[in-house]
């Protein structure tokens, strides 16, 4: 197959946590791209695992934590990192936070 469409709406699975909605849009065997939303206040998980990850925020405001560094997002940012290092994301702003996450090798969901 040489390419994979997705409509909106019709993610390939979905994951609900306190606050904290993913949603998978696309998976190969070498990368994935997942939609992330973080109600007002929501803090996301700590994660390291192997790969990269590049993040774009599409609206909101959140912090995003990259070892000891930590980043003031907004709509537009993007962030790349190695996954090694221990990252998660907290919505600081006065609305819901949405965010895109492509990452390699697909090891998130």
């Amino acid at each position: 197959m040489e390419c994979v469409f997705v409509k909106k709406g019709e993610e390939k699975e979905s994951k609900e946590v306190d606050g904290k909605t993913f949603r998978l849009m696309q998976k190969s065997s070498e990368m994935e791209a997942i939609v992330a939303e973080l109600e007002v206040g929501a803090v996301s998980d700590k994660y390291r695992h192997e790969g990269e990850e590049i993040h774009l925020v599409l609206n909101g405001k959140i912090d995003y934590f990259v070892g000891d560094d930590v980043f003031r997002m907004e709509e537009g940012d993007t962030l790349w990192h190695h996954s090694d290092v221990s990252h998660h994301a907290e919505n600081v702003g006065e609305e819901k936070a949405t965010y895109v996450t492509v990452s390699s090798p697909p090891t998130f969901m």
